[in-house]
C-alpha cells in the first residue's frame, strides 16, 4: 500500500508531519550516502590530508625545511600534527571541499528529474516544499560530514606522523591540546556553515534543469567563476559581497583571544545567500511542472 493510500485509508494512523519529515530526510541520507559517486568525493576528500602530511614527512626526513610554501599553516605542521587539520581545511576549502558540495547540491533535484523518480517524491503527504527542505538540509548535513572527513583525516594522519602537544596560536601564546583541539572542532563547524550559501544555489541551479550532469557543470562552473572574479583586484569593490571571499576568514580562530568580525560577516553572507537562492529554488520549483 502506497503512502497516499495509508492516509486515505479510514482508520490508518499517520505519523505527526515532523515525524514524516525525519523520516523523508533518513531515506534521502541514506540513498546519499550509498551512492559510489558520494563515497567516491568523500574519499579524495580523505585523502588529501594524507597526501600532504606524507610530503611533508617525506621533506623533513630529506632535511628539507619542512612546508616552507603551500598551504597556510604547513609550515607548522613538523612541530605539531594538529596544524594539518588547519592546513588540509585551507588547501581543500577553496576548490576540493566546495566542487564536492556543487556536485550533490546541483544533482539533489535535477538528478532526481532526471530520472523519474522525482514525481514519485512528491506523492503526498509529502509536497514540494518539505521535500525542498529537506534536500537542502540532506546537502548541509553533507557539507559537515564532507568537511568532518578532511579534518578526521588530517587529525589522525597528524598524529601518526608528527608529534601532537600544546600548540602557539596566531598571536604567539601557547594553548593546551585540549583546547587547540577544541578550536580545531570548532573551525571545521565554521568551514562546514560556510557551504551554506554555495549548496543554497546549487540547489537552485538543480531546480532548472531535469539533467543531473548538467546542474552538476553549471554549479561547478558559477563556482570557478566567482573565485576567478574574487582574485582580480580590479573587481575588490564587489569581493565582500562573494560568497568565498571569507571563506578562510577560519584562520581569525586561531588568534588569542580570538578575533571573530570576519567570521561573522562570513556567517552572515552565507546566511544573505541561502537565502536569496533558498527562496529562488521554492519560487522555482514550487511552480515547476514535473512530468517525468
Amino acid at each position: 500500500m502506497s503512502q497516499a493510500e495509508l492516509t486515505a485509508a479510514p482508520g490508518a494512523r499517520v505519523a505527526p508531519r515532523g515525524l514524516r519529515t525525519l523520516g523523508i530526510l533518513r531515506s534521502e541520507l541514506t540513498t546519499m550516502l550509498r551512492r559510489w559517486r558520494t563515497l567516491a568525493l568523500l574519499g579524495v576528500l580523505a585523502g588529501v590530508p594524507v597526501l600532504v602530511g606524507i610530503a611533508v614527512r617525506i621533506e623533513t626526513g630529506d632535511g628539507g625545511p619542512g612546508g616552507g610554501g603551500g598551504p597556510a599553516f604547513l609550515n607548522q605542521v613538523t612541530n605539531n600534527g594538529l596544524f594539518l587539520v588547519f592546513a588540509a581545511l585551507s588547501a581543500t576549502l577553496p576548490v576540493f571541499l566546495p566542487l564536492t558540495v556543487g556536485v550533490v547540491a546541483g544533482d539533489s533535484l535535477a538528478g532526481e528529474a532526471g530520472g523519474g523518480t522525482l514525481r514519485y517524491l512528491l506523492v503526498a503527504p509529502a509536497g514540494r516544499t518539505r521535500l525542498l527542505l529537506t534536500k537542502y538540509a540532506s546537502v548541509l548535513v553533507f557539507c559537515l560530514l564532507a568537511t568532518l572527513v578532511v579534518a578526521v583525516s588530517a587529525l589522525a594522519t597528524g598524529a601518526l606522523l608528527f608529534p601532537v602537544g600544546e600548540m602557539t596560536t596566531i598571536s604567539g601564546t601557547r594553548i593546551g591540546f585540549g583546547e587547540g583541539l577544541l578550536r580545531a572542532g570548532l573551525i571545521a563547524v565554521v568551514v562546514a556553515v560556510s557551504l551554506a550559501g554555495f549548496a543554497a544555489l546549487g540547489l537552485f541551479v538543480s531546480t532548472l534543469t531535469n539533467s543531473g550532469v548538467a546542474a552538476m557543470a553549471a554549479t561547478v562552473g558559477v563556482l570557478i567563476t566567482v573565485q576567478i572574479l574574487d582574485k582580480m583586484p580590479q573587481l575588490s569593490g564587489i569581493h565582500p559581497y562573494l560568497f568565498p571571499h571569507y571563506w578562510l576568514s577560519f584562520t581569525d580562530l586561531l588568534r588569542d583571544p580570538v578575533y571573530g568580525d570576519e567570521v561573522v560577516r562570513n556567517l552572515g553572507l552565507q546566511a544573505l545567500y541561502a537565502a536569496v537562492f533558498g527562496s529562488a529554488a521554492w519560487a522555482r520549483f514550487t511552480t515547476k511542472d514535473i512530468s517525468v
